[in-house]
Protein backbone atom coordinates (compact mmCIF):
# COMPACT_ATOMS: atom_id res chain seq x y z
CA UNK A 1 0.00 0.00 0.00
CA UNK A 2 3.22 2.45 0.71
CA UNK A 3 4.09 4.11 3.71
CA UNK A 4 1.80 6.00 6.09
CA UNK A 5 2.05 9.44 5.58
CA UNK A 6 1.83 12.80 8.19
CA UNK A 7 0.07 16.13 7.90
CA UNK A 8 -3.33 15.31 6.41
CA UNK A 9 -7.16 15.50 7.89
CA UNK A 10 -10.16 14.40 6.82
CA UNK A 11 -13.01 17.40 6.46
CA UNK A 12 -16.86 17.39 6.83
CA UNK A 13 -17.09 16.36 3.01
CA UNK A 14 -15.11 13.20 4.00
CA UNK A 15 -12.20 14.38 1.51
CA UNK A 16 -8.16 13.96 2.80
CA UNK A 17 -6.74 17.02 2.78
CA UNK A 18 -3.43 16.53 2.60
CA UNK A 19 -1.38 19.80 5.01
CA UNK A 20 2.47 18.58 3.88
CA UNK A 21 1.79 21.59 1.77
CA UNK A 22 0.22 24.80 0.65
CA UNK A 23 -1.53 23.45 -2.00
CA UNK A 24 -3.85 21.35 0.50
CA UNK A 25 -5.19 18.83 -2.09
CA UNK A 26 -8.79 17.59 -1.00
CA UNK A 27 -8.43 13.72 -2.27
CA UNK A 28 -11.02 11.26 -2.83
CA UNK A 29 -10.50 7.66 -1.90
CA UNK A 30 -7.71 6.49 -5.10
CA UNK A 31 -6.70 10.35 -6.28
CA UNK A 32 -3.21 11.61 -5.73
CA UNK A 33 -2.09 15.15 -4.99
CA UNK A 34 -0.29 17.54 -6.86
CA UNK A 35 2.91 16.27 -6.33
CA UNK A 36 2.11 12.62 -7.61
CA UNK A 37 3.56 10.72 -4.76
CA UNK A 38 1.05 10.85 -1.83
CA UNK A 39 -2.03 9.41 -2.06
CA UNK A 40 -5.37 8.43 -0.53
CA UNK A 41 -5.94 5.35 0.11
CA UNK A 42 -8.78 4.54 1.97
CA UNK A 43 -8.60 6.71 4.75
CA UNK A 44 -4.91 6.91 5.11
CA UNK A 45 -2.46 9.39 3.00
CA UNK A 46 0.74 7.43 1.42
CA UNK A 47 3.82 8.53 -0.01
CA UNK A 48 3.98 5.48 -2.44
CA UNK A 49 7.75 6.40 -2.67
CA UNK A 50 9.39 5.45 0.45
CA UNK A 51 12.15 3.32 0.33
CA UNK A 52 12.84 3.97 -3.40
CA UNK A 53 15.26 6.54 -4.85
CA UNK A 54 17.18 7.71 -7.86
CA UNK A 55 20.72 9.18 -8.26
CA UNK A 56 23.13 8.24 -6.14
CA UNK A 57 26.16 10.59 -6.98
CA UNK A 58 29.19 11.79 -5.00
CA UNK A 59 29.00 15.66 -5.40
CA UNK A 60 30.81 18.32 -4.09
CA UNK A 61 29.17 20.43 -1.69
CA UNK A 62 29.70 23.50 -3.86
CA UNK A 63 27.00 21.59 -6.40
CA UNK A 64 24.07 21.95 -3.85
CA UNK A 65 25.31 24.56 -4.19
CA UNK A 66 26.59 25.60 -0.48
CA UNK A 67 29.77 27.67 0.03
CA UNK A 68 30.16 27.75 3.39
CA UNK A 69 28.77 24.61 5.07
CA UNK A 70 32.17 22.50 5.60
CA UNK A 71 33.76 23.71 1.62
CA UNK A 72 35.25 21.15 -0.34
CA UNK A 73 33.81 18.30 1.02
CA UNK A 74 31.74 15.44 -0.59
CA UNK A 75 27.80 14.94 -0.58
CA UNK A 76 25.90 11.75 -1.33
CA UNK A 77 23.29 13.16 -3.59
CA UNK A 78 19.79 11.36 -4.37
CA UNK A 79 16.03 11.92 -5.18
CA UNK A 80 12.81 10.41 -5.71
CA UNK A 81 10.03 10.94 -8.00
CA UNK A 82 7.03 13.88 -8.16
CA UNK A 83 7.01 17.60 -7.35
CA UNK A 84 4.86 20.13 -5.48
CA UNK A 85 5.54 22.72 -7.97
CA UNK A 86 4.99 22.81 -11.54
CA UNK A 87 8.20 25.29 -12.43
CA UNK A 88 7.80 25.84 -16.63
CA UNK A 89 11.57 26.06 -16.52
CA UNK A 90 12.21 23.14 -14.33
CA UNK A 91 15.88 21.36 -15.03
CA UNK A 92 15.02 18.16 -13.96
CA UNK A 93 11.70 17.70 -15.21
CA UNK A 94 13.04 14.09 -16.00
CA UNK A 95 12.87 13.64 -12.74
CA UNK A 96 10.24 15.95 -10.90
CA UNK A 97 7.65 15.69 -13.11
CA UNK A 98 8.05 11.79 -14.14
CA UNK A 99 4.96 9.69 -13.30
CA UNK A 100 6.98 6.64 -13.59
CA UNK A 101 8.53 5.92 -10.09
CA UNK A 102 9.63 2.29 -10.74
CA UNK A 103 11.10 3.42 -13.93
CA UNK A 104 13.45 6.00 -11.63
CA UNK A 105 14.06 4.11 -8.70
CA UNK A 106 16.00 1.66 -6.42
CA UNK A 107 15.61 0.18 -3.61
CA UNK A 108 17.30 2.30 -0.86
CA UNK A 109 16.10 1.73 2.96
CA UNK A 110 17.36 4.87 5.43
CA UNK A 111 20.24 2.49 6.62
CA UNK A 112 21.67 1.64 3.35
CA UNK A 113 21.42 5.34 2.20
CA UNK A 114 23.48 6.07 5.58
CA UNK A 115 25.90 3.61 4.91
CA UNK A 116 26.40 4.31 1.14
CA UNK A 117 27.59 7.96 2.75
CA UNK A 118 29.62 6.17 5.64
CA UNK A 119 31.43 3.92 2.68
CA UNK A 120 31.83 6.60 -0.10
CA UNK A 121 33.52 9.05 2.56
CA UNK A 122 30.78 11.58 2.30
CA UNK A 123 30.81 14.29 4.98
CA UNK A 124 26.55 14.61 4.32
CA UNK A 125 23.65 13.38 2.35
CA UNK A 126 21.90 15.85 0.35
CA UNK A 127 18.24 15.21 -0.79
CA UNK A 128 18.04 16.65 -4.06
CA UNK A 129 16.99 16.41 -7.57
CA UNK A 130 13.40 16.51 -6.99
CA UNK A 131 12.23 18.30 -3.81
CA UNK A 132 12.25 16.71 -0.43
CA UNK A 133 9.26 17.93 0.72
CA UNK A 134 7.34 15.39 -0.98
CA UNK A 135 8.71 12.68 0.41
CA UNK A 136 8.91 14.09 4.06
CA UNK A 137 8.46 11.11 5.78
CA UNK A 138 11.27 9.22 3.83
CA UNK A 139 13.58 11.68 4.28
CA UNK A 140 12.88 12.52 8.23
CA UNK A 141 13.93 8.61 8.58
CA UNK A 142 17.35 8.77 6.36
CA UNK A 143 18.09 11.70 8.04
CA UNK A 144 17.72 10.36 11.55
CA UNK A 145 20.08 7.24 10.16
CA UNK A 146 22.61 9.69 8.62
CA UNK A 147 22.70 11.67 12.22
CA UNK A 148 23.26 8.60 14.39
CA UNK A 149 25.97 7.74 12.06
CA UNK A 150 27.92 11.31 12.43
CA UNK A 151 26.54 11.99 8.61
CA UNK A 152 25.23 15.64 7.82
CA UNK A 153 21.93 16.34 5.85
CA UNK A 154 21.44 18.44 3.72
CA UNK A 155 18.36 19.35 1.90
CA UNK A 156 18.26 21.47 -1.65
CA UNK A 157 14.22 22.68 -1.37
CA UNK A 158 11.89 25.32 -2.47
CA UNK A 159 10.55 25.56 0.42
CA UNK A 160 7.02 25.04 -0.41
CA UNK A 161 5.63 23.39 3.24
CA UNK A 162 3.20 24.93 5.68
CA UNK A 163 3.40 25.83 9.02
CA UNK A 164 2.67 21.97 10.16
CA UNK A 165 5.01 20.43 8.69
CA UNK A 166 7.96 23.19 8.63
CA UNK A 167 9.03 22.52 11.97
CA UNK A 168 9.98 18.39 11.33
CA UNK A 169 11.34 19.15 7.92
CA UNK A 170 13.80 21.73 8.93
CA UNK A 171 14.43 20.06 12.58
CA UNK A 172 16.35 16.97 10.97
CA UNK A 173 18.48 18.87 8.39
CA UNK A 174 21.87 20.35 9.33
CA UNK A 175 21.43 22.82 6.10
CA UNK A 176 19.27 23.54 3.14
CA UNK A 177 19.73 25.50 0.09
CA UNK A 178 16.44 27.26 -0.58
CA UNK A 179 14.88 28.06 -3.56
CA UNK A 180 14.08 31.62 -4.04
CA UNK A 181 12.31 31.73 -7.39
CA UNK A 182 11.96 35.30 -8.12
CA UNK A 183 10.60 38.11 -5.59
CA UNK A 184 7.36 39.08 -7.58
CA UNK A 185 3.83 37.25 -6.79
CA UNK A 186 3.66 37.38 -10.22
CA UNK A 187 6.54 35.33 -11.14
CA UNK A 188 5.41 32.56 -8.71
CA UNK A 189 1.82 32.39 -9.91
CA UNK A 190 2.54 32.09 -13.20
CA UNK A 191 5.79 30.02 -13.67
CA UNK A 192 5.74 27.69 -11.04
CA UNK A 193 1.87 27.18 -10.05
CA UNK A 194 2.71 28.18 -6.60
CA UNK A 195 2.86 31.59 -4.14
CA UNK A 196 5.82 33.50 -2.95
CA UNK A 197 4.63 33.60 0.92
CA UNK A 198 4.61 30.24 2.18
CA UNK A 199 8.13 30.38 0.41
CA UNK A 200 9.44 33.30 2.36
CA UNK A 201 8.60 31.91 5.44
CA UNK A 202 10.33 29.07 5.21
CA UNK A 203 13.30 30.68 4.53
CA UNK A 204 12.45 33.13 7.40
CA UNK A 205 11.77 29.96 9.94
CA UNK A 206 15.11 28.08 9.07
CA UNK A 207 17.12 30.91 9.22
CA UNK A 208 15.82 32.06 12.23
CA UNK A 209 13.85 29.38 14.35
CA UNK A 210 16.61 26.41 13.54
CA UNK A 211 20.04 25.58 14.26
CA UNK A 212 20.05 24.78 9.99
CA UNK A 213 22.76 26.02 7.93
CA UNK A 214 20.69 28.14 4.86
CA UNK A 215 22.06 29.84 1.72
CA UNK A 216 19.59 31.02 -0.90
CA UNK A 217 19.81 30.44 -4.80
CA UNK A 218 17.95 32.36 -7.14
CA UNK A 219 17.53 31.36 -10.67
CA UNK A 220 17.59 34.48 -13.12
CA UNK A 221 15.88 34.11 -16.54
CA UNK A 222 16.07 36.91 -18.94
CA UNK A 223 12.96 39.07 -18.56
CA UNK A 224 11.20 37.10 -16.07
CA UNK A 225 12.82 37.96 -13.11
CA UNK A 226 16.36 39.58 -13.74
CA UNK A 227 15.38 43.18 -13.34
CA UNK A 228 16.89 45.61 -11.52
CA UNK A 229 14.34 46.60 -8.98
CA UNK A 230 13.09 43.11 -8.42
CA UNK A 231 16.74 42.62 -7.70
CA UNK A 232 17.12 45.16 -5.26
CA UNK A 233 14.53 44.36 -3.15
CA UNK A 234 14.91 40.80 -3.28
CA UNK A 235 18.79 41.83 -1.59
CA UNK A 236 17.27 43.94 0.85
CA UNK A 237 14.57 41.37 2.19
CA UNK A 238 17.54 39.00 2.64
CA UNK A 239 19.44 41.48 4.49
CA UNK A 240 16.49 42.51 6.76
CA UNK A 241 14.96 39.14 7.37
CA UNK A 242 17.94 36.90 7.22
CA UNK A 243 20.88 38.67 8.25
CA UNK A 244 23.61 40.21 5.74
CA UNK A 245 25.43 37.24 6.54
CA UNK A 246 23.34 34.40 4.83
CA UNK A 247 25.06 33.37 1.74
CA UNK A 248 23.22 33.99 -1.58
CA UNK A 249 23.24 32.17 -5.34
CA UNK A 250 22.45 33.66 -8.84
CA UNK A 251 22.28 31.01 -10.99
CA UNK A 252 22.44 31.19 -14.91
CA UNK A 253 19.13 29.54 -16.70
CA UNK A 254 19.48 27.50 -19.88
CA UNK A 255 16.57 26.63 -22.23
CA UNK A 256 14.52 23.53 -20.46
CA UNK A 257 10.80 22.12 -20.12
CA UNK A 258 8.67 24.59 -21.31
CA UNK A 259 10.95 27.83 -22.04
CA UNK A 260 12.98 26.46 -24.57
CA UNK A 261 12.09 29.46 -26.51
CA UNK A 262 13.83 31.78 -23.68
CA UNK A 263 18.03 32.90 -24.37
CA UNK A 264 20.42 31.63 -21.61
CA UNK A 265 21.44 34.00 -18.66
CA UNK A 266 24.27 36.10 -19.78
CA UNK A 267 27.00 36.06 -17.47
CA UNK A 268 27.18 40.12 -17.60
CA UNK A 269 23.07 39.78 -15.86
CA UNK A 270 24.44 37.22 -12.98
CA UNK A 271 27.40 39.56 -12.13
CA UNK A 272 25.11 42.86 -12.64
CA UNK A 273 23.20 41.11 -9.97
CA UNK A 274 25.77 40.12 -7.57
CA UNK A 275 26.93 43.96 -7.73
CA UNK A 276 23.38 45.07 -6.92
CA UNK A 277 22.95 42.31 -4.09
CA UNK A 278 26.62 43.69 -2.12
CA UNK A 279 25.72 46.94 -2.96
CA UNK A 280 22.27 46.26 -0.77
CA UNK A 281 24.50 45.45 2.11
CA UNK A 282 24.59 41.33 1.82
CA UNK A 283 28.16 39.54 2.63
CA UNK A 284 28.47 36.49 0.21
CA UNK A 285 27.37 36.61 -3.21
CA UNK A 286 27.96 33.96 -5.80
CA UNK A 287 27.15 33.24 -9.16
CA UNK A 288 26.35 29.52 -10.34
CA UNK A 289 26.40 27.43 -13.54
CA UNK A 290 28.96 30.14 -14.94
CA UNK A 291 32.69 30.17 -14.13
CA UNK A 292 33.88 33.20 -12.73
CA UNK A 293 36.44 32.60 -10.09
CA UNK A 294 36.05 36.11 -8.26
CA UNK A 295 32.16 35.79 -8.11
CA UNK A 296 32.51 32.40 -7.33
CA UNK A 297 35.46 32.63 -3.99
CA UNK A 298 34.59 33.87 -0.98
CA UNK A 299 35.78 37.04 0.87
CA UNK A 300 36.42 37.92 4.39
CA UNK A 301 33.29 40.63 5.56
CA UNK A 302 35.17 42.09 7.89
CA UNK A 303 38.85 43.12 6.02
CA UNK A 304 37.78 42.12 2.26
CA UNK A 305 40.61 39.25 1.91
CA UNK A 306 40.10 36.43 -0.02
CA UNK A 307 39.46 33.43 2.24
CA UNK A 308 37.79 30.60 -0.01
CA UNK A 309 39.66 30.62 -3.83
CA UNK A 310 37.07 28.85 -6.04
CA UNK A 311 37.40 27.54 -9.52
CA UNK A 312 33.67 26.13 -10.34
CA UNK A 313 33.49 23.50 -7.46
CA UNK A 314 37.52 23.05 -7.09
CA UNK A 315 39.17 24.91 -4.07
CA UNK A 316 42.22 27.04 -4.61
CA UNK A 317 43.21 29.26 -1.78
CA UNK A 318 42.29 28.93 1.41
CA UNK A 319 43.06 31.26 4.41
CA UNK A 320 40.58 30.17 7.14
CA UNK A 321 42.39 29.15 10.33
CA UNK A 322 40.37 25.55 11.96
CA UNK A 323 37.58 27.70 13.41
CA UNK A 324 36.60 29.31 10.15
CA UNK A 325 37.87 32.51 10.94
CA UNK A 326 39.74 35.36 8.79
CA UNK A 327 43.61 34.65 8.66
CA UNK A 328 44.52 38.60 8.01
CA UNK A 329 42.20 39.84 10.16
CA UNK A 330 40.07 37.34 12.66
CA UNK A 331 36.91 37.50 11.59
CA UNK A 332 34.12 35.20 11.90
CA UNK A 333 33.55 33.62 8.43
CA UNK A 334 29.46 32.65 9.22
CA UNK A 335 28.68 29.02 7.92
CA UNK A 336 29.92 25.60 8.67
CA UNK A 337 33.69 24.99 9.18
CA UNK A 338 35.99 22.20 10.57
CA UNK A 339 39.57 22.35 10.28
CA UNK A 340 41.32 22.28 6.79
CA UNK A 341 38.81 22.20 4.08
CA UNK A 342 37.78 19.01 2.02
CA UNK A 343 39.80 17.69 -0.80
CA UNK A 344 37.23 16.29 -3.19
CA UNK A 345 37.32 18.84 -5.71
CA UNK A 346 34.89 18.96 -8.68
CA UNK A 347 34.19 14.97 -9.19
CA UNK A 348 31.13 13.12 -9.74
CA UNK A 349 31.11 9.76 -9.02
CA UNK A 350 27.73 7.49 -8.78
CA UNK A 351 27.39 4.97 -6.20
CA UNK A 352 25.72 1.52 -6.29
CA UNK A 353 24.16 1.09 -2.95
CA UNK A 354 24.40 -2.72 -1.55
CA UNK A 355 21.70 -4.32 0.39
CA UNK A 356 22.92 -5.73 3.21
CA UNK A 357 23.62 -9.09 3.89
CA UNK A 358 21.04 -11.27 5.84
Amino acid sequence: MGHVGRYWTIDQNNRLVCELCPRLCKLRDGQRGMCFVRQRIGDVLVLDTYGRSSGFCIDPIEKKPLNHFFPGTPVLSFGTAGCNLACKFCQNHDISKSRQQDSLAAHATPQMIANAALNAGAKSVAYTYNDPVIFLEYAVDVADACSARGVKNVAVTAGYLTDHSRPEFFGVMDAANIDLKAFSPEFYKQLTASEIGPVLESIDYAVNETDCWVEITTLLIPGENDNETEIRNLATWVREVCGPHVPLHFSAFHPDHKMMSHPRTPIETLLKARRIALEEGLHHVYIGNANHKIAQSSYCHGCSALVVGRDWYELSEWNLDTSGTCKKCGTQMHGRFDGAPGDWGRKRKPVRLVAPKT
